[in-house]
């Protein structure tokens, strides 16, 4: 029987961790304080998505990755393991206390930025080399979101995320 988590997650949550990707493919994600974001372009600093252009020339939507704590710690629970620190899962921004899936399709704002949340992570092989079976437990609604920044800004940890008002602009 999996934890009843998402029933404790409420309309606002918080940036729990911040990480950034290594210069070289691969590696371990880099834990930081804060960031920067910029429309379009995504995080200053994060080699890997950083003013990335699509294979159709445009800026690429694949900006910002996010995905839930208490969504990492089901999956721990569930592979038997003691933890996976921050950053391990290899996502941007580790959020507390709300639901990411329910916000695709919507404008959030972190901090002084506002992302759009435009899809469910898609994970990848990545994920079975931190431990077999990780892969196919991010699937249904447990495995985070991507994002593009709408608005540019500075994130930190312990910064509030908070869905905007559709009728209110960005």
């Amino acid at each position: 029987m999996q934890p009843a988590i998402r029933n404790l997650k409420t309309q606002t949550g918080r940036v729990a961790s911040l990480h950034l990707h290594s210069a070289e493919p691969g590696q371990k994600f880099q834990s930081v304080t804060m960031v920067e974001v910029i429309e379009g372009k995504g995080i200053v600093g994060n080699p890997r998505y950083f003013s990335r252009n699509s294979r159709s020339g445009g800026p690429s939507k694949r900006q910002v990755s996010l995905i839930e704590r208490e969504q990492i710690a089901e999956h721990t629970t569930t592979l038997g393991l003691e933890t996976l620190l921050p950053g391990t899962v290899r996502s941007n921004i580790e959020t507390s206390g709300i639901d990411l899936i329910a916000l695709v399709g919507k404008q959030v704002r972190i901090g002084e930025a506002i992302l759009f949340f435009y899809e469910p992570r898609t994970p990848c092989a990545k994920m079975d080399a931190i431990c077999i079976g990780l892969r196919a437990l991010m699937d249904d609604g447990k495995q985070g979101v991507m994002a593009q920044v709408i608005r540019s800004g500075k994130i930190a940890v312990g910064d509030e995320i908070v869905p905007c008002d559709s009728n209110q602009p960005a």
